[in-house]
């Protein structure tokens, strides 16, 4: 697949401002689903299945447990493409009620010496009524997808319950599963909705409008004892998981950093995995994990699974080592687990803690 070789691809994409190489990738990928034959050699090439990578969550099969992480499809205009590139799973947005641009350009940069990036993006999205045409669309198309939510940036805190509660009734009956956004940096107040006030009423309402699940997705930077309480309290209140991480506001962990927006990649890797660590110890078991933030490996991938993650998403990895990257940790994963003489990746779920 050398025609392929994403090194190639990547010296002409990092000409571009970082949003602008994203677009012309986004406009590649929603070509493919217009050429099936190359769809489905790339999918014969990247995509792994294996019976020891396929897990049963929330009522679908997971082919293989590395999914792409929220905020590189926004608009849901690539999922068609999305097993191509290898992926067991998406999630789509952050989709918001009302379309909206974002913030002001340029949002993204490269951290290129540290294989990060640091967005201000903004839940920039078309709303949710394109994003509810484009699963429409999809008829049949048997994947599993995440629904990632948030409130418009115009929709003052007291009234942000709205926001996720018109967002839950568009698609109560699309998806596999939602996350409910409140962690990104880049909406103004939006991280103040961590509290368990706030929790507790909103899984109340979702419980009341659909039974699909819902996951909190929740910020690095929270000290341990409080994202537990906080974790804790979304369980009791109903939620079927937590998603662990979204980006960070640490700038101390760079000297390139931006004094806005939030860092993602390699430099997130310890932030993600330590929060992480910590909720595996107390909720392993009771909810399901996922995991993201500076995966690039498998043995990476490996450590968030014996730390309680049964599902992992990845970005900004693939942006600097492309489709082949996903390929191979689902190849090495198949590895690991025999290696420690488990027949599926059940049973290495959690095994830090047994």
């Amino acid at each position: 697949m050398s025609f392929f070789s994403y090194q190639t691809i990547r010296k002409v994409l990092f000409n571009f401002e970082p949003e602008t190489a994203h677009t012309i990738a986004g406009v590649g990928l929603k070509s493919l689903a217009y050429a099936p034959t190359i769809l489905k050699a790339l999918k014969n090439y990247y995509f792994v299945t294996n019976p020891i990578l396929s897990q049963n969550i929330f009522g679908r099969e997971f082919k293989n447990p590395i999914g792409l992480g929220a905020g590189f499809d926004k608009n849901g205009e690539y999922i068609t493409a999305t097993p191509t590139l290898g992926f067991g799973f998406t999630e789509i947005g952050t989709v918001t009620p009302q379309p909206q641009q974002g913030n002001q350009r340029p949002r993204l940069f490269r951290l290129k010496e540290e294989k990060s990036l640091q967005n201000a993006m903004g839940f920039n999205n078309y709303g949710a009524d394109y994003m509810l045409n484009r699963l429409y669309n999809l008829y049949f198309f048997d994947y599993p997808i995440g629904i990632n939510i948030g409130k418009n940036k115009t929709t003052p805190e007291e009234e942000a319950i709205n926001d996720y509660k018109i967002l839950l009734e568009k698609f109560k009956d699309y998806g596999t599963y939602m996350v409910i956004n409140i962690s990104s940096p880049n909406t103004p107040n939006l991280r103040d909705l961590q509290n368990e006030k706030f929790i507790n009423e909103l899984f109340s309402i979702a419980k009341d409008i659909t039974t699909k699940p819902i996951l909190l997705k929740i910020a690095p930077d929270m000290e341990e004892e409080m994202a537990i309480s906080l974790c804790r309290s979304a369980i009791d209140a109903g939620a079927s998981g937590i998603i662990a991480t979204n980006t960070t506001i640490d700038y101390s962990l760079t000297p390139h950093a931006k004094d806005f927006g939030g860092i993602s990649g390699e430099l997130l890797r310890e932030k993600s995995f330590k929060l992480l660590k910590a909720i595996g110890r107390e909720f392993y078991g009771k909810t399901v994990l996922i995991s993201v933030g500076g995966v690039s490996s498998a043995s990476e991938a490996y450590r968030r699974i014996k730390a309680g993650a049964s599902l992992i998403q990845i970005y900004t990895g693939l942006i600097y080592n492309g489709a082949y990257m996903v390929r191979e940790i689902n190849r090495e994963l198949t590895e690991l687990i025999k290696a420690d003489g488990y027949s599926n990746i059940t049973e290495a779920i959690g095994s830090d803690y047994r």
